[in-house]
């Protein structure tokens, strides 16, 4: 399929790598659903998103990942304007130096790292399968932890840097998970670390002297996305545009299991709606 006739949607869209990544896939002419947390912010970013690449074919959805009734809300609203979705790009984060809750009580990590986006991508699955061939990328990060299943919550002994990385393993894990159970129905399932300290408001915040641009984190997104390479390619972790491996609790499937129905739990996930994988 021609890039023009995809519709594409990016989380995270308004900072950072997917601010950029949003500019690369507007220039490829694809539609685009770009989601941001500040209405005002997003406005401004479509805005100069569609000025710079000609591209006038964007919408925008608003939802903040710490309170997972927003997700919900917004998954029922692109239920609802649209009849297709071809690729669904994970990229919204939060960093270290955040707070420790979420608005549902959650710690804030574990909810905008994870479970946002395994809430946001189960209840579009159908749309993906009805679009099929489609993808989902899952940006994660290098820096993973394994899951401590006993405090998955950390309310015992908090580590915010910890956090964070336990939340990008609880993404590859999910990444794997879900491509083996859809590996019949023509959905690539794919996880990506963007690169190592990139020049981002994230790294800026957490004291972090940047190491690189993050216009080749905005590349590998696309890259995952959109690449015909990767056209029957599912399960894998990235390195860049690289195939690496995670940590190795990513490859238990007991662990893997766990955290799947943990997190239907967590989010309230009703039978019919988790159906689809199950």
């Amino acid at each position: 399929m021609d890039n023009k006739n995809k519709t594409i949607l990016l989380t995270g869209a308004t900072d950072g790598i997917g601010r950029i990544t949003a500019l690369k896939l507007a220039q490829k002419g694809a539609h685009l659903i770009l989601h941001g947390r500040d209405k005002e912010k997003l406005d401004e970013t479509v805005k100069e998103i569609s000025m710079k690449s000609g591209n006038n074919n964007i919408d925008k959805v608003i939802a903040d990942f710490s309170l997972l009734d927003e997700v919900k809300r917004m998954a029922e609203d692109i239920n609802d304007r649209y009849y297709e979705l071809h690729i669904l790009i994970n990229n919204a984060g939060a960093g270290f130096s955040d707070k420790r809750y979420s608005k549902d009580g959650y710690e804030l990590r574990f909810t905008v790292n994870y479970l946002a986006p395994f809430l946001l991508t189960q209840l579009l699955l159908p749309m993906l399968e009805k679009s099929a061939p489609s993808r989902i990328v899952n940006v994660s990060s290098a820096g993973q932890r394994k899951l401590n299943f006993d405090d998955i919550m950390m309310k015992s002994k908090f580590d915010p840097v910890y956090a964070y990385a336990q939340s990008k393993l609880a993404l590859i894990m999910y990444t794997l998970e879900l491509a083996e159970k859809l590996r019949s129905r023509n959905i690539m399932v794919n996880a990506l670390h963007p690169g190592t300290y990139l020049n981002t408001k994230m790294v800026r915040n957490a004291g972090i002297n940047p190491w690189g641009d993050p216009e080749t984190g905005a590349d590998a997104e696309v890259y995952l996305a959109l690449s015909p390479e990767l056209d029957r390619v599912t399960g894998k972790y990235f390195d860049g545009k690289k195939e690496s491996l995670a940590d190795s609790q990513a490859y238990n499937a007991q662990a893997r299991k766990r955290l799947w129905h943990l997190s239907v739990g967590l989010t309230n996930l009703e039978r019919k709606e988790n159906e689809h994988t199950s």
